[in-house]
């Protein structure tokens, strides 16, 4: 079995990444600008036993998709999971964002996930196969800020309903994962106040893991999620309650 993780170099993806590793998938691992880190999350694999190479492409430019998996097929000769994951987070009050900030989200959040996912359905149309898109509580909950970032998570939640109908006589279930706040990077460097803050507004008092997420989509990938397309799961320790 092959999985293709996007955005894979770190945080949710690298984690996905591993854990589909450990469940017996070779993996490619998808990157746009960390090179180096994209080789240690592919050592990691091979050290679980598993097959991965990395492969660099810009999930908003088609044609560097289109490459991307030509080679996918070349290194792994077959294709079963797509986890639409590369993204980017711009936050900006209404009155503060610009066009280029806009037009990127725009292209990454929602033009790559449809890139991913219309080159993952041409692969999977003849045996079926799983697409797992993460998306995020933002979708769902408003956040001062993330007028853009929650539309196009919105976005990715309407796609991963559509397409589970279009995709479902082939044999391809959509799924969609909505996490929220999870320790990566961009928690990090978030100020202690203000993280102390986020934590009381989480019925569970406690922030997630990447390894939490990454759970979650191992198990949308696993036989006994066959017959679930089409949802969404909110992975946020209660907090849209």
């Amino acid at each position: 079995m092959v999985a293709l993780v996007t955005g894979a170099s770190r945080g949710i993806g690298r984690a996905c990444a591993l854990k589909l590793a450990e469940v017996g998938y070779d993996v490619a691992v998808n990157y746009n600008s960390n090179e180096a880190k994209a080789a240690e999350v592919v050592a990691e694999i091979e050290k679980l036993g598993r097959k991965a190479a990395a492969f660099k492409a810009d999930t908003a430019d088609l044609k560097a998709v289109q490459g991307m998996f030509r080679e996918i097929q070349k290194e792994f000769g077959q294709f079963d999971v797509l986890v639409n994951n590369a993204g980017v987070v711009d936050d900006a009050f209404l009155l503060m964002i610009n066009e280029d900030s806009l037009s990127r989200s725009l292209d990454i959040n929602i033009k790559g996930y449809f890139h991913c996912a219309q080159q993952a359905a041409l692969k999977m149309i003849k045996k079926g196969g799983k697409i797992i898109n993460i998306s995020s509580v933002s979708s769902i909950l408003a956040v001062e800020g993330q007028g853009v970032y929650s539309a196009t998570k919105g976005a990715v939640n309407s796609m991963t309903a559509t397409l589970a109908k279009e995709l479902a006589p082939r044999g391809i279930t959509v799924n969609a994962v909505a996490p929220g706040f999870i320790e990566t990077e961009m928690i990090d460097a978030i100020p202690e106040d203000k993280k102390e803050a986020y934590i009381k507004q989480i019925p569970m008092g406690h922030f997630g893991t990447a390894r939490d997420v990454a759970e979650v989509v191992a198990s949308l990938c696993s036989p006994a999620f066959d017959y679930v397309t089409g949802q969404v799961v909110v992975l946020d320790g209660g907090l849209s309650l």
